[in-house]
């Protein structure tokens, strides 16, 4: 074969594979996007997938480009450290099964961490400071994501030149927008699956690749791995990444601490939790996405040792000081074939997996944003629950909108920064604000609205202000300005210090505010999850499509405007939520026969046992 004619099939089949990605994921969110003018659908789905499903969706979610390209050339450049890591990132995970999973899918139906706050807190307050915090997290993994996918998506398409990788990051960014909008949280959910099976298959075949070279024999990839990494025997050692000081090591615990902590408590991972409806389902759910997330990263680790061994560390450190382009170098040196990474067939394979990966997660994280504008900052407070399900989810898609053309417009400028900065500001925010807030609120009973503020608000802008005068913003060849340096926080990952104080300004707060108010009941479900808006915190009245409701937080009581039951979890209910559709009627444990406790008006019907609706 010619060289011209293997030019012509790579370059061919990079366009047949990218068109068939983009092309087969816009139709799987098409298929979804049945009746998603209710809000039910449109966030979460209406539950409609099984824990098994559910489970590859929340792991499609969880692993990132930053996982696919940063794990790997972490794991190629410092060995050991990287390999803490990779095990980080699993731990976080299961760390969500175990403490968060259950509470986060349990009780009345929610769409955000806004409802969930709402319940225990002031209504308008949480959902502003969860809404803006959400942003704050989002948006900068949302600007990493779209600057790497436009990249990928130039470099796999052969398209030289800033317009072209430009015009490639606005083609992603409308991508994004109209698999969310028309797919909802269903169709990000098919389009999750599909990225981690393409991307599973995809780094077990290379995997595979990398260790035949090496006869099936991984402690010969370790040794030579080590060897050609150029650091010897400590590149199985800690302190390759940030030195053997004192501050080094300080600086690799908190970074493993913030990863441990924080990337399980992104808003789009833990939105996958709101679809279920108790919490067995969701633990089913995380252990698929558990073992999911750990066999696909032992391929990263294969990876990450095949490209020191093959590459070697000097020449992936002469490409990219962070590691970014060390799977696709490996890539290359794997295809002994190809003259050039646009001759090489593997190459356009790995890249269009790469970039399926990207704009899942651009998917998931857009639909997580747009839902906390629409639902929480729009529909909550803005309109105080008055609302009809119809105009709320035509808010969300012009949230989408919104928040789409932003992103693209931020990331543009935002190409060629240095993604570990913003990388780690978004995980350290998770793990300092939105951890110690949602811990505080399912088991302190004191946590008060004051200590919310002083969590989220107080936290943040501490983090802020560390990560701004860090190493990793100036003073570093690697830093986001390499030619300034104004920092005077010595640590790069500020997580060690702010983590300790998202819980003590918690729980300080808390202890100098008011305590809140008793409520009756937990709160009560969103409004749409019985087809009427309602107003919750506030005191005031929803009118949707018919019914009126009065908030909980004023000492009203929730009553349904057809079916007469209440839509509220009775005392000493387990909080599993109730399709939306009608009210389960169980046989009481005690033998008393199902019935409504509550006439159409919302008037107790009688003194009788606590029937569990």
């Amino acid at each position: 074969m010619t060289s011209a004619s293997a030019f012509l099939d790579a370059g061919t089949l990079a366009y047949v594979i990218f068109s068939a990605c983009v092309a087969i994921s816009f139709l799987l969110c098409v298929l979804a996007a049945t009746d998603t003018d209710e809000p039910a659908q449109f966030y979460t789905g209406s539950g409609s997938m099984s824990p098994a499903q559910n489970g590859l969706a929340i792991a499609g979610d969880y692993i990132s480009a930053a996982t696919v390209l940063t794990t790997t050339g972490a794991i190629a450049l410092t060995g050991a450290d990287g390999l803490l890591s990779a095990a980080a990132t699993v731990l976080s995970l299961y760390l969500l099964k175990l403490r968060l999973a259950g509470p986060l899918a349990e009780g009345p139906r929610h769409y955000t961490l806004g409802d969930i706050l709402a319940r225990r807190l002031r209504e308008r307050p949480a959902r502003i400071a969860v809404a803006l915090i959400t942003l704050i997290v989002t948006f900068p993994m949302l600007l990493v994501q779209l600057a790497a996918a436009g990249i990928m998506m130039s470099t796999l398409l052969n398209l030289p030149g800033e317009a072209a990788t430009t015009i490639s990051t606005v083609f992603v960014g409308l991508l994004m927008v109209g698999y969310v909008a028309f797919g909802g949280m269903r169709g990000t959910g098919l389009v999750q699956i599909l990225k981690i099976v393409v991307v599973t298959l995809v780094t077990t075949a290379l995997a595979a690749m990398v260790l035949h070279r090496f006869g099936w024999n991984p402690f010969r990839l370790m040794t030579t791995a080590a060897r050609n990494s150029g650091a010897g025997d400590a590149y199985w050692t800690t302190g390759t990444q940030f030195g053997d000081s004192l501050r080094g090591r300080v600086e690799l615990i908190g970074l493993d601490l913030t990863l441990v902590l924080g990337v399980a408590c992104m808003p789009h991972v833990m939105m996958r939790l709101y679809t279920h409806r108790g919490a067995k389902a969701a633990r089913e759910s995380m252990r698929w996405a558990v073992g999911t997330v750990a066999g696909f990263l032992v391929t990263i680790v294969v990876l990450g040792l095949g490209a020191a061994a093959l590459v070697g560390g000097k020449e992936l450190y002469r490409q990219d000081h962070t590691g970014g382009t060390a799977l696709l170098a490996l890539t290359r040196v794997l295809d002994d074939g190809a003259r050039a990474a646009d001759q090489s067939l593997l190459f356009a394979v790995v890249a269009c997996a790469v970039f399926v990966t990207v704009l899942a997660a651009v998917v998931g994280i857009t639909l997580a944003a747009a839902t906390t504008v629409a639902h929480d900052l729009i529909a909550r407070t803005a309109f105080r629950g008055r609302l009809s399900r119809g105009r709320e989810v035509r808010y969300a898609r012009w949230a989408v909108l919104g928040v789409g053309t932003t992103a693209v417009l931020l990331a543009v400028p935002a190409q060629g920064w240095n993604a570990q900065v913003l990388i780690v500001y978004t995980f350290g925010v998770a793990a300092s604000a939105l951890l110690p807030t949602l811990l505080y609120t399912f088991f302190w009973r004191g946590f008060t609205t004051g200590g919310m503020y002083a969590c989220l608000y107080g936290t943040t802008a501490l983090l802020t202000v560390l990560t701004v005068f860090c190493p990793g913003v100036s003073g570093l060849p690697v830093s986001l300005f390499p030619d300034r340096d104004f920092a005077w926080f010595p640590l790069q990952t500020p997580g060690i210090v702010t983590i300790p104080a998202g819980f003590l300004l918690g729980w300080l707060g808390s202890v100098l505010s008011r305590p809140e108010p008793p409520r009756e009941g937990d709160g009560g479900a969103p409004g749409e999850d019985d087809g009427h808006s309602a107003g919750e915190g506030d005191g005031g009245r929803g009118h949707g499509d018919g019914g009126t409701t009065a908030g909980p937080a004023d000492g009203g009581t929730t009553a349904g405007p057809a079916d007469g039951g209440p839509r509220t979890a009775p005392a000493g209910h387990s909080g599993e939520r109730l399709p939306s559709w009608h009210l389960r009627e169980r046989r009481d444990p005690l033998g008393f026969p199902p019935g409504r406790t509550h006439n159409a008006h919302g008037r107790p019907l009688g003194t009788g046992p606590d029937l569990r609706g």
